[in-house]
């Protein structure tokens, strides 16, 4: 039972009603029925790992130049389904002027082909560790970078998250699931700390020079690895619902090691079209945008479907899971990491302080200590910067 496993960063209520969802539907429980299981959908991104898995790796696929792009594939994807003109206000440069999507696409263009005319991981003869401190990449880092956050601040979550998929274009499964375990390897050593990612101020471009903040560094939440084995060891089926590519999802979830043990066939997420076995930059036109509603439509039609019932325990961090969380009449508890976050997850968050270590909460918050990376034995968390921890934003 979730109570006597070792890790304690379970708020004590937490693990109280954890506990009683599996005393009263885990196998030991009269009315289990092993043809009908029940089970736990868990968000990946932020709930079972600190951090965002698909974001560290956009980071590290550019600063490791690994794309299977010419230059004018790459200005092709780089423009797919961006809108043109001027990203959100607060997406401004290092001088607070506003920054122009034909601007920015053009100076990461300028960047990339100069990169691959010489980088021998693209389509030159120089090796990387010579490049690292030249202009034109720390352009192509930092404003690639850019580039994502103002589509994500700017227009609809499925924009941004569709864009990010598309530079996997031209790679197997196989050797993009090896970028993942490489970039995986890469950020969960480094220290927790958000940094500014900054262009050259020498050769500013057209956009000016710019200084996205990324939150370097990623951690196992080894409560959520317990849970899952916990689980599945009380007759559950353990499932992951995720706004990453599935792909991506797979190789963490079952990278052996961390504990998991998610088996590919149980993660849903987003797809891309394939063509003689390498993904193209085309989403996959049967497929829901696996985020927010689009999580409950894929639960509804992927285990719905074939179950008959809905999931009993449903785990999440945003408003990406905040739907899935509500839309079940069988879920007796929707776990929520508190990120202290507004919006749909935000009033989810509310009824959960409203119902505060009582014994039929449907929603719960758990805490968690963003500088450390880890549960913090309490609803409240304690925000990366801050001084003290908070329950609601």
């Amino acid at each position: 039972m979730v109570a006597d496993i070792a890790m304690t960063g379970w708020s004590p209520a937490n693990r109280r009603a954890l506990d009683r969802v599996l005393g009263t539907l885990g196998h030991s429980a009269a009315s289990y029925n092993p043809a009908k299981k029940p089970y736990a959908v868990f968000d990946w991104d932020n709930t079972c790992i600190m951090n965002d898995a698909e974001e560290a790796l956009l980071l590290y696929q550019a600063e490791q130049l690994r794309f299977k792009l010419t230059p004018a594939e790459f200005a092709h994807v780089l423009r797919l389904g961006v809108p043109e003109g001027l990203f959100h206000p607060d997406c401004s440069n290092v001088q607070g002027q506003p920054v122009d999507m034909q601007d920015l696409t053009a100076d990461i263009d300028e960047a990339y082909s100069w990169l691959y005319s010489r980088c021998a991981t693209l389509g030159g003869t120089t090796p990387l560790a010579e490049l690292v401190e030249t202009p034109q990449y720390q352009n192509f880092c930092a404003k690639f970078y850019f580039m994502y956050g103002a589509l994500c601040d700017s227009y609809p979550m499925e924009v941004g998250y569709k864009w990010i998929i598309y530079f996997y274009s031209n790679f197997s499964t196989a050797e993009l699931q090896s970028m993942v375990l490489d970039s995986v390897a890469h950020n969960l050593p480094l220290p927790l700390q958000q940094a500014a990612i900054t262009s050259s101020a020498e050769l500013p471009g057209r956009a000016g020079q710019l200084a996205p903040v990324h939150f370097y560094g990623m951690r196992v939440h080894s409560e959520m690895a317990e849970l899952m084995r916990d689980l599945r060891a009380n007759g559950f089926d353990v499932f992951v619902s995720t706004a990453s590519l599935d792909d991506v999802v797979r190789a963490y979830a079952g990278r052996p090691g961390l504990g998991y043990d998610v088996p590919p066939e149980n993660v849903l997420g987003l797809k891309l079209e394939m063509l003689d076995g390498k993904y193209t930059p085309v989403y996959r036109k049967d497929w829901h945008f696996n985020w927010g509603p689009g999580k409950t439509l894929g639960i509804q039609k992927h285990w719905v479907a074939t179950k008959g019932y809905g999931p009993a325990l449903v785990f999440g961090d945003s408003d990406g899971d905040a739907w899935m969380m509500k839309d079940f009449a069988d879920t007796q508890l929707g776990v929520i990491i508190n990120r202290l976050h507004a919006g749909q997850i935000g009033l989810n968050s509310q009824q959960a302080a409203a119902t505060l270590g009582q014994a039929d909460a449907r929603f719960v918050l758990q805490g968690r200590d963003e500088a450390r990376g880890c549960f913090n034995g309490q609803e409240q968390t304690l925000k990366y910067g801050r001084s003290a921890p908070q329950l609601l934003v």
